[in-house]
């Protein structure tokens, strides 16, 4: 990693632990920071401020002292889920102490290039199909950020000879000062978090981090049919790579039913690709385009892209039983989601569907149930979908307390031929403490038939 002597006695606050904070304070401590770790977990229960205390780290634990930083802090890291209406994060900003994230620590100490993939949808997919293709075209990629791995402990041992591909959240892109990924991808833009970002613009601002910084060495592949992510396109400084799926692009990456063009010209035929739905040859797009111009053999590209077939719990295939194909998509906590999942077949399609109850409408999923002829609901939504199913012409509407029960049932209503999706619309907090274990208990229940 790079040396940053900028940190030598700099007296810094890690503001909330989980694996990103942890990963900064130890990384701070290295340096020869003065770290001080501020988490809500009690310390008895803090296991991670435990072993972060015995390594010489200051703790603070059980609350979030309102005069913490009368202490000096020249520096705030905080954990990306915590807000700016947080007390301690507002009064820094307020007295103009910068506030990051690990991202742009991270960002800092790598010899390795970047390739930052952010957008609502596809990221973690396109970060996993995009690691797969270069892993195999031997351009040693590293895997980190939002998916799982925290950044800065994937940089802290990259060398020159890797590239470090990385999937980015809004949260974790706000916490940004100088982060420049030699190459950008930004898949789309729709209306989420807002809660967290105040407005759809606050949103998009935090999104714009990706490429902020970028210049004409860089490069910034984006979703050229949404007009608001080609407006932000427009303000970036960095050599711009378009890509869509409506038509050919001569200046990007493009796409129509036949073949996948780069720039203007035939480079791979798209009967070759294992992924379904048409959101997912967005992805397949960015991907193949951020690996032209890494230089990966094209032979690379095609070998991976015959044999990829999701990531886990996205659009995932689980199996195929008695001549349906069954696939778990418990990620998809929204109807957005779930929308691009029903839009992906063309056959017939068994739907278990439901969930934690936030309010939202169900019907930007109207159009796409034209295929759905049975569903299964579950949890708390289970009334409030299995109506929305009948007003949509669906005749065939069972209720299923639990997974095993619920991919019985929809066994017992599928037919050869069907496609058993799950692909909730909710999230899985009424029932499941994580969309992760839904969908392992979905392929577990898939397996038993």
């Amino acid at each position: 990693m790079k040396s940053l002597t900028m940190m030598e006695h700099k007296k810094v606050l890690v503001l909330g632990l989980a694996k990103s904070g942890v990963a900064a304070a130890e990384l701070l401590h290295k340096m020869g920071a003065f770290v001080t770790v501020n988490d809500a977990k009690p310390f008895e229960e803090n296991q991670d401020a435990q072993r972060l205390l015995k390594q010489g780290i200051t703790v603070i634990c059980g609350r979030h002292p309102e005069d913490l930083l009368d202490e000096g802090f020249e520096l705030v890291v905080k954990n990306p889920g915590i807000p700016y209406t947080n007390i301690l994060v507002a009064d820094a900003v307020k007295r103009g102490i910068p506030v990051w994230t690990e991202v742009e620590l991270a960002y800092l100490i790598s010899k390795a290039p970047i390739i930052g993939i952010t957008g609502s949808n596809g990221k973690t997919t396109t970060t996993t199909l995009l690691y797969h293709i270069l892993n195999q075209g031997g351009l040693n990629p590293l895997i980190a950020g939002n998916i799982g791995t925290v950044a800065c402990s994937v940089t802290e041992d990259a060398t020159e000879d890797n590239v470090i591909v990385t999937e980015l959240s809004s949260f974790q892109l706000m916490g940004t000062e100088q982060f420049k990924p030699k190459i950008a991808i930004w898949t789309n833009l729709y209306e989420a978090h807002i809660d967290y970002h105040g407005s759809m613009k606050g949103y998009g601002d935090a999104k714009f981090g990706v490429t902020r910084n970028q210049d004409a060495t860089d490069y910034l592949i984006y979703n050229a049919d949404q007009k608001i992510v080609a407006e932000y396109a427009s303000k970036s400084n960095a050599h711009k790579i378009p890509f869509t799926t409506n038509g050919i692009n001569y200046l990007g990456i493009s796409a129509d039913d036949d073949m996948i063009y780069w720039l203007g010209k035939p480079f791979i035929e798209r009967s070759i690709i294992a992924l379904p739905g048409q959101h997912n040859l967005e992805n397949v797009l960015v991907a193949v385009a951020a690996a032209i111009i890494m230089e990966c053999p094209k032979i690379k590209m095609e070998h991976v892209l015959s044999s990829f077939t999701g990531v886990k719990h996205r659009t995932q295939f689980v199996r195929e039983w008695q001549g349906r194909k069954i696939f778990n998509d418990s990620k998809a906590t929204n109807a957005l989601a779930t929308r691009s999942a029903l839009a992906a077949f063309n056959q017939p399609i068994v739907l278990l569907a439901g969930g934690l109850d936030r309010g939202h409408s169900f019907e930007e999923l109207r159009p796409h149930m034209s295929n759905v002829h049975a569903v299964v609901v579950t949890g708390e939504t289970a009334g409030r979908f299995a109506e929305f199913a009948k007003s949509c012409g669906v005749e065939k509407i069972a209720h299923a307390d639990q997974m095993e029960s619920g991919v019985e049932q929809a066994a017992n209503l599928s037919n050869e031929g069907d496609v058993i999706l799950l692909s909730p619309a909710c999230a899985s907090w009424d029932q499941y403490p994580t969309f992760e274990i839904r969908g392992d208990k979905f392929i577990e229940a898939a397996m038993k038939l």
